[in-house]
């Protein structure tokens, strides 16, 4: 994370440079990728103040704190900026379980108990125009229980197939509404 550091009234000690580096760097606990942080440390009326941003992704987090002298300011300003993140990191993880919900199950444990993978057979077959009971004859000649056909008609790719009862049935594709 980049942090940049500035000062008003005030001279930026290695000390302090190190110190508000090592709080500032405290918030990667809670995100991944944060692009950048700052600082501006600042005497005013008698205490020593500090404010700091933190960029992450989709989100800015932003504290003030004033003290008697400039680490306890960098401290608060730290502690506030720790409960921010939290705060926000726990509305996440809220709406996600609300959002799929509230008995949500890891990836390792779905992986675990998912049977295996079932073997599939592969049957390729030519698509030739035909009407419908051209293509239910077709299908009965080489004994399938289903045969894939374009539609002389309409020139759509259509699936006859026999169901349960011996009757058969037709598979039509259509596109998925827009929502």
């Amino acid at each position: 994370m980049e942090i940049q550091l500035t000062a008003k009234q005030l001279k930026i000690t290695d000390a302090i440079r190190n110190y508000v580096h090592a709080k500032m760097e405290k918030a990667q606990k809670y995100f991944d990728h944060i692009v950048w942080g700052q600082a501006f440390l600042f005497i005013e009326k008698r205490s020593h103040n500090c404010e700091m941003l933190i960029h992450a992704p989709g989100q800015t987090f932003r504290a003030l704190a004033a003290a008697a002298d400039l680490y306890s300011a960098v401290d608060l300003a730290s502690d506030k900026i720790d409960a921010q993140m939290k705060k926000f990191k726990e509305k996440v993880r809220t709406r996600y379980k609300t959002r799929h919900g509230k008995d949500t199950v890891r990836r390792e444990e779905l992986v675990e108990t998912l049977p295996p993978l079932a073997q599939f057979a592969v049957i390729r077959q030519p698509v030739a125009p035909m009407t419908a009971n051209e293509a239910v004859r077709d299908m009965e000649a080489l004994g399938q229980s289903f045969r894939l056909y374009q539609d002389r008609g309409s020139k759509q790719i259509q699936a006859v197939f026999r169901r349960s009862d011996e009757s058969y049935g037709i598979v039509q594709p259509v596109k998925k509404a827009a929502r």
